[in-house]
């Protein structure tokens, strides 16, 4: 169905996107390559007004260039942020538009991030501007697609018309992601996996590995610690903690496989793509209500669906695992059951397709 895929990283960056024609993919490098270079070797986050008006000027640029191309009537798929201008003009042309946004409205985002921050002693800021470029693009799309009941809500209470929203959860990569390998019979393994910042909730994760009892139990933390999360630990016991840093995409399947549990208790999400990675390989995923898990699994079943801020409902659920190796196998199995249920990514596929068709009137 695809004619073109349209993208701000350089293309040799995409030869290994498995599934994606590579002579569909287009790229508009000159000012995303620029931004990703001076923010991972400069530190540009340093500069927060310098990071958000570049990240902006790039999304604006990939967008009317974009918008440039379009000659026909077909449907547009647009990242949120993105689109507000290549939307426009394939309406004017006789298409359709949908403006994709991965989390939640960005007004409920900026505004719940906003207290998570204060709750820790930082500030939080949000660039007006892209939160009023994404309320546009919300008014202008005949449809806002989303992955979850938590990103669909946030939408409704933010006022957009439940007509106009599709919800379609994301799936896994089930030729990545499976079962490679068994936990450790003589230790608990408490595993982590994404950015380690305030909106993941990782003090939550971190105060409840820190209570629940257990005589042989570790926290492996995969990814990179913002500047505040690396100021909090410093004043925490980080007995048992182990920050692995980046680990290749290739050794994550052992590292979920070798876990008894994996903790995901954001703020804020849209649906935390990891969870499904974790229920692949047989790992019992404990999230909270803002993650989207509601959307992959069953409390209870695979997992455990716990409120946000309360470490506590972290430690019962960990606890319970620990202490009963029989609800950690079935939980185990379902996760892997959960995951094949749902095809992977299949139906996500199948849904959106059948949505697009809706909307070029096939």
């Amino acid at each position: 169905m695809l004619k073109s895929i349209w993208t701000g990283y350089p293309k040799f960056k995409l030869k290994d996107e498995e599934g994606i024609p590579f002579d569909k993919i287009k790229t508009f490098p000159w000012l995303q390559v620029p931004y990703m270079v001076a923010r991972g070797k400069f530190a540009l986050t340093s500069w927060p007004w310098l990071d958000s008006a570049w990240a902006q000027a790039s999304c604006e640029a990939l967008d009317k260039h974009v918008a440039s191309s379009l000659d026909s009537p077909e449907v547009l798929i647009a990242l949120a942020n993105s689109g507000l201008v290549s939307g426009k003009r394939i309406q004017q042309l006789g298409g359709k538009y949908i403006c994709d946004r991965p989390n939640s409205h960005i007004r409920f985002q900026r505004d719940i991030l906003v207290e998570e921050h204060k709750r820790w002693g930082y500030d939080f800021k949000m660039d007006d501007r892209a939160i009023a470029r994404e309320e546009e693009e919300y008014a202008t799309a005949d449809k806002v697609s989303m992955p979850s009941e938590f990103t669909k809500s946030s939408f409704i209470k933010m006022g957009v018309d439940e007509r106009k929203i599709l919800k379609i959860p994301y799936g896994a990569n089930l030729h990545r992601f499976k079962k490679v390998a068994n936990p450790d019979p003589n230790k608990f393994t408490v595993l982590w996996v994404g950015q380690v910042i305030l909106r993941k909730g990782f003090m939550y994760a971190l105060e409840a590995f820190q209570k629940f009892k257990h005589p042989n139990k570790e926290f492996n933390v995969i990814g990179q610690l913002s500047a505040e999360i690396a100021e909090l630990v410093k004043k925490q016991d980080l007995t048992g903690v182990n920050f692995l840093g980046t680990v290749p995409n290739t050794l994550l399947s052992k590292k979920y496989s070798e876990a008894n549990a994996f903790v995901l208790p954001s703020v804020e999400e849209g649906l935390a793509m990891v969870m499904g990675e974790a229920l692949a390989c047989g790992c019992p995923v404990i999230a909270s209500t803002n993650t989207g898990a509601s959307d992959l699994f069953e409390h209870g079943k695979q997992g455990f669906i716990i409120d946000i801020r309360s470490s506590q409902a972290i430690t019962d659920a960990l606890q319970n695992l620990a202490d009963d190796a029989d609800l950690q196998r079935r939980m185990s199995e379902a996760g892997m059951e959960r995951v094949k249920s749902i095809s992977g990514w299949d139906r996500y596929g199948e849904l959106f397709a059948t949505e697009v068709n809706k909307l070029a009137g096939q």
